[in-house]
Formats: structure tokens, sequence, C-alpha cells
């Protein structure tokens, strides 16, 4: 047999270039699926932020998220409460499709959440910290949390391998878990989903002691609402149990010790203040103890002396001194850790491929409008901090003032990773708003639904619509009123103009937009009324 020299020369030389190319196709790597770092804290207000405002402290460690990520500057929550917020987080659904619309009722474990999906995906998952409901998480191949609240000093932790105590300061004790997993039990060969989860500064706002010896000496900036009299807004706002004057007590949270209290004829709120304040001090090892009362056994000892001469007005005052001191030396332990954290990223090159995200499960009151908790739609409790750094697709410095919530995180990590969310998910993916392409994100207004009342502080059950210049609230229940907010034009939200003509075609609006959003996310006043009828059965109401 003959063979044509050329056209075997051709077929090796055809044969060598799909060798070559496979070659180079092979070699191409695949896009690295990112890691995720979710930080959070319990009632950070985004006040007590410097990237947001430094007018109270400096948080030069979270603000660097800001500085080399994205600022959200109308991040918000979908209720504003701590389990309800967390179960929204996890679940990607409003509280009244996944369940837990309280801190009463159960979380239902049938609910699928997205670390359950990542662990599905390839991811190694992990959490420590404050969780706040269930005590066995799903989707996590180890996790170390603190039951219900958890304690500030010497905490016990539920993990998946048994109980335990741990001595110390909790925000420093989280820290070392979050660590310790990252540099020796993080498998090189996985991407991973850390939740790194902080109790601070939940209440009673309990400093280490480096802070508290710092923070006790400072005198912080009064705000512009600290005597409001609610005198532009309807019965929520007046009935509310959260004023500093009236409903925070000296003892657990001002840490004036109870016999002192007691001494001085101060009528608290109830004995829970007290009760509080000795299971506290309870927990602290005679070392913890010398070092409390060094520095909060003058503070009662010069309270003993000018209490007798204050008016309202001076306890008012004084209080909210003693507040800040206390809660803002609680952010400067949590800003400390999460530098060492960021430090450690960096430091083994991590932080190139992992998307950080610092957020709180909502906001909090420093004293605006003479409160303290949160709860409300209004601004200070509604919205959240919300900082995200992603090297090399988030463009460092970059702020949007978009709608987004807490109902988002679940679908923009699932999106980040390539990972499918599942249909029932009511979120939206914040990527392009992260990535710089504003321009297709469609969201202008986001939903608010809150349920638990009676209950503490007394907020009444409402629910509402708040776009970037108007908020629309029913509140609802034992009162059937509503309010309406220009939120550019009245942005301490002093003044209810619903019944305003001037507003009439926005109210008009807002309440077409109301029940479109209510439908759209599978709410409605008989699911409302079904929340009530549960509360019935459980005999929280009558």
């Amino acid at each position: 047999m003959k063979y044509d020299r050329n056209l075997v020369q051709f077929i090796w030389l055809a044969f060598g270039l799909v060798v070559l190319f496979s070659s180079c196709v092979q070699q191409e790597p695949e896009p690295q699926r990112p890691n995720i770092l979710f930080i959070m804290s319990d009632d950070h207000a985004y006040q007590a932020i410097s990237a947001y405002s430094d007018r109270l402290i400096e948080t030069p460690n979270i603000d660097r998220l800001a500085d080399q990520g994205m600022l959200f500057t109308n991040a918000c929550v979908t209720n504003s409460i701590c389990a309800p917020s967390r179960a929204t987080i996890l679940t990607g659904k409003h509280t009244h499709i996944n369940g837990k619309i309280d801190n009463n009722f159960p979380f239902d474990t049938t609910n699928v959440t997205f670390p359950q999906l990542f662990h599905q995906a390839g991811y190694q998952t992990a959490m420590f910290g404050k969780l706040h409901f269930g005590n066995s998480p799903k989707g996590f191949d180890e996790f170390m949390i603190l039951p219900d609240q958890g304690d500030y000093y010497n905490p016990e932790f539920i993990t998946n391998k048994g109980d335990t105590t741990i001595m110390g300061y909790v925000t420093d004790i989280i820290t070392d878990l979050t660590l310790k997993w990252l540099k020796k039990d993080r498998k090189a060969d996985q991407p991973f989903l850390l939740m790194y989860l902080h109790k601070a500064p939940h209440r009673e706002w309990i400093p280490a002691p480096r802070h508290y010896k710092e923070f006790t000496k400072r005198t912080f900036p009064e705000p512009e609402t600290l005597f409001d009299d609610y005198s532009g807004r309807g019965t929520a706002a007046h009935t509310a149990e959260m004023n500093l004057l009236k409903h925070m007590t000296v003892s657990a949270d001002n840490k004036i010790y109870p016999e002192v209290a007691d001494e001085l004829g101060i009528k608290e709120p109830s004995e829970w203040g007290k009760h509080v304040f000795r299971q506290k001090y309870a927990r602290l090892k005679p070392e913890q103890k010398a070092q409390w009362d060094s520095v909060y056994g003058p503070i009662n000892e010069q309270f003993k002396q000018n209490y007798p001469a204050m008016n309202d007005s001076d306890f008012m005052r004084w209080k909210y001194q003693r507040y800040m001191q206390d809660y803002l030396g609680c952010i400067a332990a949590v800003d400390e850790n999460v530098g060492r954290v960021l430090d450690y990223l960096k430091e083994s090159g991590l932080d190139k491929n992992t998307i950080v995200v610092y957020t709180s499960d909502q906001g909090f009151y420093l004293g605006e409008h003479g409160w303290f908790d949160k709860r409300f739609i209004y601004d200070e409790s509604f919205k959240t901090p919300l900082l995200v750094r992603w090297p090399e697709h988030i463009a460092p410095g970059s702020r949007s003032d978009e709608m987004v919530q807490n109902l988002d995180f679940a679908q923009t990590f699932l999106d980040a990773a390539g990972i499918e969310a599942p249909a029932d998910m009511q979120g939206e993916s914040l990527m392009p708003l992260l990535t710089g392409h504003p321009e297709q994100w469609t969201r202008d207004a986001v939903y608010y639904q809150y349920y638990e009342y009676p209950g503490f502080h007394m907020v009444k059950r409402h629910y509402g619509i708040v776009t970037k210049e108007y908020k629309l609230v029913h509140f609802y229940y034992d009162v059937d009123e509503w309010e309406l907010y220009d939120r550019k034009n009245d942005p301490f939200e002093l003044k209810n103009v619903y019944d305003d003509p001037a507003y009439a075609s926005v109210q008009k609006e807002l309440h077409q937009k109301l029940d479109e959003l209510r439908r759209y996310y599978k709410d409605s006043d008989e699911l409302d009324q079904f929340y009530i009828e549960k509360y019935k059965e459980k005999g929280l109401i009558k």
C-alpha cells in the first residue's frame, strides 16, 4: 500500500494542533469559587460605625471594609428583632413565610437554609457565636454557638461535639474560635462559608475591662431628639416602653448595684433589672469582680452623691451617658476583633478571594427619640449597617443608596458561588450593585412587618412600605392608624403627614404599592389574623 506523504504530514499536523488546543483548554483554570466570611453583630446601630458617622466612635477596622469595598446607606431589615432577622437571613424568606415571626415562636426546621445549600455544593461550613434560636444549625461541619442570648463573661457554648464553658470575654472568645478554625481546621482544597456572629453589643451592654476602664471616662454628644415628646406621631410612639428615663433599668443597664438603688429609693420598671444584674455579676470570677468593682464602684459612689439633686432631665442625661459608655465600649471590642480576623485574611492571602460582609441583625436606638432597643419601622431601628468587600469585583470606596434588605443575603451568596437558589426564596441578589451594574437593579421599595405585641417594649404590630423618599406604615391589632413620613425633608421622622393634603397623591400611590408588595410577598390581613390567633393559642394575648 502506498502512502501519500503530504496527507500523512497533514494528519499528524492536525492531530498535533488538536492535542495542543486540548492541552491549552485543560490548563485554563476553572473560575475559583469565592470564600464567604459573614460577620454579624447583635444590635449594632449604623450610627456607631464611623464609616457612617464618627460622631460617637471610631471603628477603623470595620471601616476598612467600606474603604476597600461597598457601604450601603439604605440597607434594612424585614422585621427588626433578633431571631426573626436571623431566620430571614438564613432562609431568604420573610418571617411570615418562614414562620419565625418573633422571639417566642420556634424556628421551623423544615426550612431550607443557604448554609445547607453551600454544604451540599462542596463548601466547608462553620458557625461561631450567637445564633439565638435552635441548638443544632443545619448545614455546618462545625459550630460553637451561645445558648439563647449567651453571656458576656465566661460564656457557655453548644457544639456538635458537646457543650463547653470558656473563661474570658465573649467577643474575644468568639474571635479566637473563628481564627483557630481558619488557621487549623480549614481545608485548603475547599472553599468555605464561615459565619462569625457576635453577641455584642446586645443588652445589657457589658464591656471588657480594657474598654469599661476607658469608656466610662468619656462624655458623648446627645442626639437632637433625646427629649422627643412624640407630638407629631400616633399612639404607637407614645405607648412604646423603651424610654431611657422610664424604662431603662439603673441596675442591669446602668450598672448600679441593686442595694444602692434600694438605698436611694429608686423604683425600677420591674424586678428584672436587679435579677439580671445579680445573675451577670455572679458569673464573674474573683479577679473579674475586682476589676469590675474598681471601676463601677466609684461610679456607684458618685451616683449616690448626685442622684438626690437630679431632676428628670438630669437623670435622663445621666442614663444616656451611662448607656453610651457601656454600649460603645462593647463596640470597641467588636471592632478590635474584626481587625484581628481581617489581618489574618491578609497575612494568609485568603483576602483575595473572600467575600467579607459586616452587618447587624437590625438597627438600634442610641437615645434618638429618647429610646433604646429597636422593633419600629422608623429608621434607627429599621436600617442596618451593611459593608461588603470582594477584591477585584467590588470597587474600593463605593457606596449604594439602593433599598436592600437582609432578605437578599442568601441569594447574593448563592449567586456569587454559582449555586442555584430555591424558587421560593424571596430576596434579590445584590451582585449587580456590588459589581458595578446598578442599572440591573429594579427594586424601588421594601416591605416590613413587626409582630411581637403584646411583648417586651410594647411596640404595636405594624407593617409598611419604604422607598428612598417615603415611608407608609399601618399600625393594627388594637389600633388602626396610618403614618406617612417624608424621608428626605423629615429625616428624623418627627411629623406624620398622612392626612396632609399636600401628600394626598403620595399617600394614594404608596397604598397601591403596599397592596402590590403584600400580594407579591404573599402577606395579607388573613395571615395577620392567623398569627394573632397563634398568639392567643399560646396565651400571649387574650
